[in-house]
């Protein structure tokens, strides 16, 4: 769909076989926990205009399908655009050239048209680093948001033979980024994996469906299991006690008529150390924080 693009989250959990939690029962407002502050959305669509964003410090945004970014900039805002680093899609310019590398393989069964990639040819690197990167910079964007990080090491998982050496090549993918760019802003998508490499050279990272995911096969929001929640939330922390300075945000799915769910939600990953984000699973409209 044109000026929507979605994410690969594992949105399924981690764990399997946990009882899903329930939402936790409000009482007033949650005080915010040490840490906390940074008001920050996602926004993979081009529709909403510069002042919806204004409760916004930090955004995410596509590529190629965001507002225009001058005015945001303006405002103070700061901007880190998207790239699939642990696939490609059928819609990015770079398709055709990194296919007829031999570097795609199978196609993500949540997301038709994307396809994994191996990330440690250094043609794929080369071109992250050299090209991907530096032309957001042009674009005005103050970094990147490296999503699809969670593949490398799945690949490595199903197939330890063919696949050796996927997780380690995503970490040092993710380690010449900040090399070749020391300056710029970089938030890791999950890749939990790998976070105990990168924490240090990362500014943000960001948990996926921490706490609510998106069942495909339902087609519907859902609580992760405890076992899988608490995974997410040990290894986002314990990424901040190796980088102190890092930033800790989650990103969740929830009905946005269900304000009192949202709150819910917000309220937990702020009592985490999180700075939450709760919003559709398509990424292509603001969602409010309700008010208390």
């Amino acid at each position: 769909m044109a000026g929507v693009i979605g994410r690969r989250a594992v949105a399924g959990g981690l764990l399997a076989g946990a009882t899903a939690m329930a939402l936790p029962r409000m009482v007033g407002a949650a005080p915010r926990a040490a840490g906390d502050g940074v008001s920050w959305a996602v926004y993979y669509a081009d529709k909403e205009p510069t002042r919806a964003f204004e409760p916004y410090g930090l955004l995410v945004l596509d590529s190629r399908h965001h507002p225009p970014l001058r005015p945001l900039k303006d405002r103070g805002k700061t901007l880190l655009g998207y790239i699939s680093v642990g696939e490609v899609e059928t819609h990015r310019p770079w398709f055709d050239r990194v296919k007829g590398w031999g570097l795609l393989d199978q196609e993500n069964p949540n997301w038709p048209g994307s396809f994994y990639v191996d990330v440690r040819d250094r043609r794929w690197v080369k071109l992250v680093v050299e090209e991907l990167v530096p032309a957001l910079l042009r674009a005005g964007f103050d970094g990147v948001f490296l999503d699809t990080l969670d593949n490398p090491p799945h690949l490595e998982r199903t197939d330890p033979k063919r696949w050796a050496g996927m997780t380690e090549g995503a970490a040092r993918l993710v380690a010449t980024i900040r090399a070749n760019w020391p300056r710029i802003r970089i938030m890791q998508n999950r890749g939990y994996e790998i976070l105990p490499q990168t924490a240090r050279v990362l500014d943000y990272a960001l948990g996926e469906s921490v706490y609510a995911g998106w069942d495909f096969a339902a087609k519907a929001s859902r609580l992760q299991s405890e076992e899988d929640y608490r995974f997410q939330v040990d290894a986002l922390t314990g990424a901040k006690a190796i980088n102190p300075a890092l930033g800790l945000f989650s990103l969740d799915y929830w009905d946005p008529a269900d304000a009192a769910g949202l709150r819910a939600i917000y309220a937990r990953q702020r009592a985490n150390g999180f700075s939450p984000y709760v919003s559709v699973v398509d990424l292509d409209r603001l969602v409010a924080e309700p008010p208390p």
